[in-house]
């Protein structure tokens, strides 16, 4: 039999192991640093040369701690994402701008910036672009979705719609309120795999997508993003998710609640307008304020659940696909402000 001493760590799969990791880096903050279980990271606006050297010292202390502590920290893993005002391409090759990019560890390991860093299950690119993570997602899910068309011959209404929502669906809406996307080419991608699904389905292989999603009473892809965007406003607003945007609500007496949008520069480039358009901020304020009163006054969850269902039940679902020519983009914003007064009848 072999032994040996062991001076740190707990044993997996025991209810006080968690408690237990949690106190041992409870000190870890000290380092200025966040951490989601035992993912950590560091951030830091960069606009000068003490904010580099700041920024290092920070990474120095966490592996300085994990020394302390016996938790040796695999070098090989870390990743740098880097965030740029400035998009030029000339200015990032110029020999002294790399002292701005790179770090390293105190044994010498130089971390260099990545165009794509996978953070908690969601890829972040460099360039603010969701582009990257949607690619993988929808790649992920119609693997899936081939996996289960192969194993499960059974095609009927009840199977293949349990089978979807188990074990498809949940892969293209995992952290959605913060990548939904605006660009009609990543929504369309995202909804053509529900598109894809559907169609083989028994008896509705000849039907239009937009048919069969009210044949299976099913919402696009596109809706339910929407939707939980909107729930995870409700929620900032009756303080059940943190509100770490500082998003601003007011209440009228004839509007009900409604969120302020945040403000911007009128001097802005159109790239930076476009992202701010596209931000959960802009986005989930529009759409939030769509709402009438007797949606957005409601003070428990499942209520207001119940009647965004009903309010969203009677607006169109038509999203964009393929092959087909839609009226506008779908988002209930669009169908609510579109001529013809369709948010006056609601």
């Amino acid at each position: 039999m072999l032994s040996h001493c062991c001076i740190s760590g707990v044993p997996q799969g025991t209810v006080l192991g968690p408690i237990l990791f949690l106190i041992n880096i409870n000190d870890l903050t000290k380092a200025k640093a966040s951490s989601f279980a035992d993912d950590t990271r560091l951030a830091m606006l960069i606009a000068f040369i003490a904010d580099v050297l700041a920024l290092q010292k920070d990474l120095d202390n966490v592996v300085q701690w994990s020394r302390n502590n016996n938790m040796k920290l695999h070098e090989g893993k870390f990743e740098l994402l880097s965030y740029s005002t400035n998009s030029s391409k000339l200015l990032k090759e110029l020999p002294f701008t790399s002292g701005f990019t790179e770090y390293s560890t105190p044994s010498g390991f130089v971390i260099e910036p990545k165009p794509v860093v996978k953070d908690l299950g969601v890829y972040l690119s460099s360039d603010y672009s969701w582009t990257p993570h949607i690619t993988q997602m929808v790649a992920s899910a119609r693997k899936m979705a081939a996996w289960v068309l192969g194993v499960f011959k059974d095609r009927s209404k009840t199977t293949m719609l349990q089978l979807w929502k188990s074990l498809i669906r949940c892969r293209t809406e995992y952290c959605c309120p913060l990548w939904n996307p605006r660009k009609i080419v990543n929504i369309k991608a995202i909804e053509d795999v529900q598109r894809f699904f559907t169609k083989r389905i028994a008896h509705l292989r000849d039907m239009s997508y937009w048919d069969r999603l009210k044949v299976l009473k099913l919402q696009s892809l596109q809706r339910r993003r929407e939707r939980y965007v909107i729930i995870h406003v409700w929620k900032m607003l009756n303080n059940i998710a943190p509100n770490d945007i500082k998003m601003e609500f007011h209440h009228h007496q004839r509007l009900g609640w409604t969120a302020k949008l945040p403000p911007h520069s009128k001097n802005a480039t159109q790239a930076a307008k476009t992202l701010y358009d596209a931000s959960f901020a802009v986005h989930g304020a529009k759409l939030w304020n769509i709402l009438p009163k007797d949606v957005n006054e409601q003070t428990k969850l499942d209520g207001f659940k119940n009647a965004l269902w009903k309010f969203m039940d009677r607006i169109p679902d038509n999203p964009p696909v393929t092959g087909y020519t839609t009226a506008n983009n779908n988002s209930i914003i669009d169908w609510c402000n579109q001529p013809g007064g369709l948010r006056e009848k609601l």
